[in-house]
Parts: structure tokens; C-alpha cells; sequence
């Protein structure tokens, strides 16, 4: 039997994106609502509650409205809004996350699409957080640079214009308020007692993301080095399929000496470095925005909640 898929909240990038990745599944029957219905109170209702999943692609307001909508007791929402990554009934959908965390998703019918940030700052953070390498009172100090597809349809429609304004060309530094809406998810799926210093940036390139932490052994609640933390990592993961870590500095993880932020476009994969030295090195975990970071994390989730192959339909 097929599974029953609605988008709520289609035309965004993020659910056209969705759909890209459900036009090739056999296993999937989508659910579409008439244009002009759109914002039809009853006939989103009425299409929610014929879904086996339903994907929220909509602001934080709407998918509250979006989730109270639901009156039965299968259909599996997957939102991808900030609005429940850190609330206790909705799994958090990182299937990496931690042990069990994968099985919670098999269950759940509450899911919560990590944000793009977030996902690379977690998956380089919670491991050594769990190996007690980072004690809970840690002050992190992160940054990451982006493709401008995560600022949505006016910021693609601003750098894809035909006359692009010149101050698009160069790297642009925002949320210099230290209050990125993917701070609160940092710190829960962390085990940090407070979100990091996080600076993102957006460069002149459609797709691709990576943050970058910094630390110095002095700061960690044990001596370690750079190459005791690629260790961890691996041992982490192992037998991940989505991600992969990278030997520790070695020459073949950058492009004649420069790091390639978009080398994992098109995949659902995380990429995970460690450079530095024994005085000081940085952690580095890549990944495509949209992929990974978005549209391919609510696929990769919903594979797990209806029982599919957690690959099925996404690239490694």
C-alpha cells in the first residue's frame, strides 16, 4: 500500500523541495490541495486527516494552527518550522542524535525537522558533550556560512535578479543580535546548559552550509587533542549512512588548501572535520541546507515513521 503524503505549505522552498524528493517514490501517493484553496481552513483539515503523513512547511504561527487541525490518531506530522524542536511531545527528528533516537521516530507521530544550523552544531557538539570531553557550562563559540536558499523565496529572487545588487557578492554576517531563532534547539539537543555565540553568514552560492566551532584543550573537561576528537566521532557514528568523518586534517579534505562549503550538495549527508593542532583546533560539520539540513531530514524521517528504508529516495 502507498503512503498517503500531504505538504501543507507547498510553494515554500522547503515543501517544493519535498516534493522534488517524493516525485520518484512508487511507495507515495501525494495529496494536493487546488491553488485556490489554499488557505482553506477546512480543506487543509480535510487533507491532513486523509494523510498518512503530512509535512508542515509553513512559519511557526501557522503550523501551531496546522497541528491542531489533526483528529485522528494516525496521521504522522513533520514539521519544519521552529515551532516544536524543543517541545517534549515532538521527537526531534536527528535520527543520529543519540541511541534510541532513531526508534523514537519509528514511533513517533509528533516530528520536529531540525534547523540547518542546528543540525551541523548537534551532530559536531552532542558527541563530545556524551564522551564528557565538554562539560555542560561550555560557552561555545560557532560560526557558519551558508548558501542564500535557507533565506527563502525573496532572498533567492534577491541574489538570482537580473541586475544583482554588488553588496550580494560578498559573504554577508547576520542575526548580529546573538539570537539566531536555532539557538534554543542548540542548546537542548546538546546537553549545553546555554546556547553558543553563533554568527551565520550568507554567501553568494545557492546551497551548501558548515559550521565551525572552536576550541582549545584548556576550555574541555578533559585533555584531549584534535585526533582524540575525530576518534570520537567515528566511533560515534559508525554505521551511519548519512554521515561520514573525515581522517583528521588529511590533505584530500580541502580543495588546494581551501575548504569546499558546497561539496555536499544534492546528498543527505553530513560531513564531519577536525583541523587544528594540540594548541588549538575547530570542529567542521558540512552539509546541504536543503538536503540534510532541511527537505531531505522531513524525507529521512518519514522513511522511519512508516516503515520504509531509511534511504529510500535520498542520496549519500
Amino acid at each position: 500500500m502507498s503512503t498517503k503524503v500531504f505538504v501543507d505549505g507547498q510553494e515554500g522552498t522547503t515543501g517544493l523541495k519535498i516534493f522534488e524528493y517524493l516525485s520518484g517514490r512508487a511507495d507515495v501517493e501525494v495529496l494536493r490541495i487546488e491553488e485556490a484553496k489554499r488557505k482553506d481552513l477546512d480543506e487543509r483539515r480535510r487533507l491532513i486527516n486523509a494523510s498518512d503523513v503530512t509535512f508542515l512547511c509553513l512559519p511557526d504561527v501557522a503550523s501551531r494552527e496546522s497541528a491542531g487541525l489533526v483528529d485522528n490518531g494516525k496521521t504522522v506530522l513533520i514539521d519544519a518550522s521552529t515551532a516544536f524542536r524543543t517541545h517534549a511531545d515532538w521527537a526531534y527528528g536527528l535520527p543520529e542524535l543519540a541511541r534510541g533516537q532513531r526508534e523514537r521516530l519509528r514511533t513517533a507521530k509528533r516530528i520536529a525537522v531540525p534547523g540547518c544550523h542546528a543540525s551541523a552544531f548537534v551532530l559536531a557538539m552532542r558527541p563530545l558533550v556524551d564522551a564528557g570531553i565538554v562539560a555542560p557550562d561550555f560557552s561555545a563559540h560557532s560560526h557558519s556560512i551558508t548558501g542564500y536558499s535557507g533565506g527563502g523565496k525573496k532572498m533567492i529572487a534577491d541574489y538570482e535578479a537580473g541586475e544583482p545588487n554588488p553588496k550580494l557578492l560578498s559573504p554577508r554576517a547576520y542575526a548580529l543580535a546573538l539570537g539566531h531563532k536555532h539557538l534554543p534547539e542548540m542548546a537542548a539537543h546538546t546537553g549545553l546548559a546555554s546556547a553558543p555565540i553563533f554568527t551565520p553568514i550568507v554567501g553568494p552560492f545557492y546551497k551548501g552550509l558548515a559550521v565551525t566551532t572552536y576550541f582549545t584543550p584548556g576550555q574541555l573537561a578533559k585533555r584531549v587533542g584534535p585526533r582524540d576528537v575525530q576518534a570520537v566521532f567515528a566511533e560515534y557514528y559508525a554505521g551511519e549512512a548519512f554521515v561520514r568523518v573525515a581522517p583528521f586534517d588529511a590533505e584530500d579534505n580541502l580543495d588546494a588548501g581551501f575548504f569546499d562549503v558546497q561539496a555536499n550538495n544534492d546528498t543527505n549527508r553530513v560531513d564531519l572535520f577536525v583541523f587544528g593542532n594540540e594548541e588549538r583546533f575547530v570542529t567542521v560539520a558540512r552539509l546541504d541546507n536543503l538536503g540534510k539540513g532541511a527537505s531531505g531530514a522531513a524525507i529521512q524521517c518519514m522513511n522511519l515513521a512508516v516503515g520504509a528504508d531509511e534511504q529510500a529516495g535520498l542520496q549519500r
